[in-house]
């Protein structure tokens, strides 16, 4: 399984995600690879906020081996699904796609934990600290649903 995650700048929750669930599928000896991008190339070549580093460090998660890169027109081919983090996410996403199997990968992730809500994973980096973690603890739900849905 091949899984990338999208947030807008790949540096506060698709590292997380990405962290999250490569941990939790390393954890089950799943031969799974998973990724993460952005929709916007602002931070290209950044280590994830340093907020999130230290949020997914709490959880003994190392994320410092990511670097931030743009979503490409060739993941659509690389990866099996594609999890985004909110409906803004989503639409951007939706219109690099060209075929409808293409647009078949793309999911709003919390629908893995609320179903056919279409809920946001809100983006902490504006907010407090504590906004990374309440944004782990969605994503590590998400994940969990993903990991028993797919393994």
């Amino acid at each position: 399984m091949k899984i990338l995650m999208v947030c807008l700048g790949n540096i506060c929750r698709s590292p997380l995600a990405e962290g999250i669930l490569q941990e939790k599928s390393n954890q089950l000896n799943l031969n799974w690879t998973v990724d993460s991008a952005g929709t916007i190339s602002t931070h290209e070549g950044e280590l994830p906020d340093s907020r999130s580093i230290e949020t997914a460090d709490k959880h003994e998660i190392d994320i410092t081996g990511q670097c931030s890169r743009p979503i490409q027109i060739s993941d659509f081919e690389i990866y099996d699904l594609i999890y985004v983090m909110d409906n803004s996410n989503y639409t951007d996403v939706l219109e690099l796609a060209q075929t409808a199997k293409e647009r078949e990968k793309i999911k709003l992730i919390l629908n893995e934990s609320f179903p056919k809500e279409n809920r946001n994973v809100p983006d902490p980096y504006f907010g407090e600290n504590d906004g990374f973690e309440k944004v782990y603890q969605m994503l590590d739900k998400a994940c969990a649903v993903i990991i028993e849905k797919y393994k």
